[in-house]
């Protein structure tokens, strides 16, 4: 995101249009695939001019990455329950609900294809990691702040949303029983 970008109002037809944009690409994701459609397809079903993604993204590449840390920020937000184990239970299941949901395969996929698409898909995978690390880190460090043992951010990606995630690609459920048995073999 960019300076422009942030100081936005947050509401408004910036807001609208950026919304109508992320669920195009969403869209387009589910229904064709990553890199099976263009910016002036985004633009066509978002209702909006490609010079108007073109301004705001920059690239095809920096909009997905748009796409998929709002989303991931969004419907999968660091909890503060006041112990590790709650936060990291409440945290599983919002990824759980998320991955799960109507549009959840398709962000999922964008972030793995992403991360394997040239030179700017491995500088948008980078960022979609390194923004999900900074939360998980955050949220780590709170426990260790209130004196409770804590694994690694890795551990957390390792142990409990890698195995989400990859159930979810290969169309294998995802059970309350399962995701909090994830938490409690990491813990």
């Amino acid at each position: 995101m960019n300076e422009r970008q942030r100081a936005q109002r947050p509401g408004g037809r910036s807001a609208r249009v950026g919304a109508e944009v992320h669920q195009a690409v969403t869209d387009l994701i589910s229904e064709r695939g990553y890199g099976n459609f263009t910016v002036g397809e985004v633009a066509a079903r978002a209702g909006v001019a490609d010079s108007s993604i073109y301004r705001r993204w920059g690239s095809l590449e920096t909009l997905l990455t748009d796409v998929a840390l709002t989303r991931l920020n969004a419907q999968s937000p660091m909890p503060d329950t006041g112990s590790l184990a709650g936060d990291l239970r409440t945290y599983a299941a919002n990824v759980a609900r998320e991955i799960t949901g109507p549009d959840g395969v398709a962000v999922v996929r964008l972030a793995v294809a992403l991360s394997s698409n040239g030179q700017q898909g491995l500088r948008a995978g980078d960022d979609l990691r390194a923004e999900r690390m900074r939360q998980l880190q955050s949220m780590l460090d709170r426990a260790r702040e209130r004196g409770e043992q804590a694994p690694d951010a890795f551990g957390v990606l390792d142990h409990i949303l890698a195995p989400m995630y990859i159930r979810v690609l290969f169309g294998m459920e995802l059970t309350p029983d399962y995701v909090d048995g994830l938490v409690d073999r990491m813990l």
